[in-house]
């Protein structure tokens, strides 16, 4: 009875030996678009140019001094011999020409730096905590997230900015020391380190930035100027990230920083379309450059809409 083959079970293992195939490859969704398809879509590189981060600084706290008295043979009043403890890590920020973006500090968002150690006797200093150093793009703004106080900006490679100093270690008792007080007992704790949130942003920094309207062929026009390949299709919003571009001037070394700026609608400055999230990297360009695309149905207004919202973000630019 137990040879005989049965369609219904065998059908029904089937189903389920494809269901979990299926588990295994991706799930699915109501569209049937599988949950594989989903993740390549929202890890688009595209979508991987952050611009804008937030995180938390702390330097590394101080070490205690120490209390000790020095005990040798020959020296049964040696006095105090404490030393003072390490100062704790800083937190620095530094510029580093091969970052383009902040995807980094989104990643890890808490950065200590570490603790000094303690002082010990025969008057011997604490080592000092091992500092941190974040490595930002050129053109980052820092500001505290709180007040939104500037708190310095990084331009070239190489520069550097302490956001979060480390705590000094206290002394031990021989720094306590006086004619009158030959055998003090006394020491001090480490300071703690500076903490606080910052907010992090950037904006690139280029010699032209293209504006102009949705589909108005700024990145063909970054695509013909330079060597870049950004994408190109016939539809509204294709650029969704800034994309950078070097053109050869023809001097050996020479050349134009080119950046092709997502397209701009009316109330961009407002909030519409994508104007809020990149209308801050036109405030680094050197010059800025309308395309202005000749087949649409108001070419003035496009020109003029643009510089209406330039206008509104910030009355530099209009100028």
């Amino acid at each position: 009875e137990n040879d005989v083959y049965d369609a219904d079970k065998a059908e029904a293992q089937a189903k389920k030996a494809q269901a979990m195939a299926q588990k295994r490859k991706g799930r699915t969704d109501a569209n049937g678009n599988s949950q594989q398809q989903q993740h390549q879509e929202k890890d688009d590189p595209e979508w991987k140019f952050f611009d804008t981060a937030r995180i938390h600084v702390s330097g590394g706290d101080g070490g205690n001094g120490c209390v000790a008295f020095r005990r040798e043979k020959g020296a049964p009043l040696g006095g105090p011999s404490g030393g003072r403890g390490g100062r704790g890590g800083s937190v620095v920020l530094m510029c580093e020409a091969s970052q383009n973006t902040l995807a980094p500090l989104r990643n890890k968002v808490h950065h200590r730096g570490t603790k000094g150690r303690n002082g010990i006797g025969k008057n011997k200093d604490g080592q000092k905590g091992k500092g941190i150093v974040i490595k930002v793009p050129p053109g980052t703004v820092v500001r505290d997230l709180k007040t939104q106080k500037l708190a310095g900006e990084l331009r070239e490679d190489g520069d550097i900015l302490l956001v979060a100093r480390g705590g000094r270690g206290g002394r031990g008792n021989a720094a306590f020391m006086t004619t009158r007080r030959t055998a003090p007992k006394l020491m001090e704790f480490g300071e703690p380190g500076a903490q606080r949130w910052l907010s992090i942003e950037l904006r690139l920094v280029a010699d032209v930035g293209f504006l102009g309207v949705p589909n108005a062929g700024k990145s063909t026009l970054l695509a013909a100027a330079s060597a870049a390949r950004p994408k190109i299709a016939n539809y509204p919003f294709t650029t969704i990230v800034p994309n950078l571009g070097v053109c050869d001037i023809g001097d050996e070394g020479a050349g134009l920083v080119l950046c092709d700026i997502p397209g701009l609608i009316e109330g961009a400055a407002g909030g519409a379309g994508l104007g809020p999230a990149f209308l801050r990297h036109v405030q680094r360009c050197k010059v800025l450059l309308h395309v202005v695309d000749g087949t649409s149905e108001d070419p003035i207004g496009d020109f003029k809409t643009i510089n209406k919202e330039l206008e509104n973000y910030d009355e530099f630019l209009a100028e």
